[in-house]
């Protein structure tokens, strides 16, 4: 990989893993990671695993096709992440449907899963937010993505 580039995660099989490294701005004053914030991680991955799947989410913007938008998300914390932590954010597809994507994300510090959270990605209308079918691409690479 060349110096100077982007984080990026990788897929390994259907699973998407995207390193994240615990920063001291990710933290509260008692020194462990603020609720919120994972939250940002699991955004971060998801946008990663979309790109590196190849979905162009900035393309379907710029053409005004449509933008994705959490529309439910669900969220478990089991134990918290600490400053200097080194955690992987694994996503898989869990559900396709026509205007939306289900994605299951597990925050994990080795193989302890620390926060684990289901996602549903609604295909909205720029504007309006009215729900709109995904590309036919698009549904295509969530296909070979999905969970067995």
């Amino acid at each position: 990989m060349p110096l100077d580039t982007p984080q990026r995660g990788r897929f390994v099989g259907r699973e998407h893993r995207f390193p994240v490294r615990v920063f001291f701005e990710d933290t509260d004053l008692s020194g462990v990671v603020y609720h919120a914030n994972y939250l940002r991680f699991m955004e971060r991955a998801r946008s990663d695993m979309l790109a590196v799947a190849g979905v162009d989410q900035r393309a379907a913007h710029e053409a005004a096709e449509g933008v994705y938008v959490v529309a439910d998300l669900s969220i478990r914390y089991r134990r918290p992440a600490r400053l200097d932590d080194e955690l992987l954010v694994v996503s898989t597809v869990q559900r396709i449907a026509a205007a939306s994507v289900t994605i299951h994300q597990r925050v994990m510090l080795g193989r302890e899963v620390l926060t684990d959270a289901t996602v549903l990605a609604a295909f909205v209308a720029p504007g309006g937010g009215k729900p709109r079918r995904q590309p036919r691409a698009w549904l295509a690479i969530f296909e070979g993505l999905l969970e067995e």
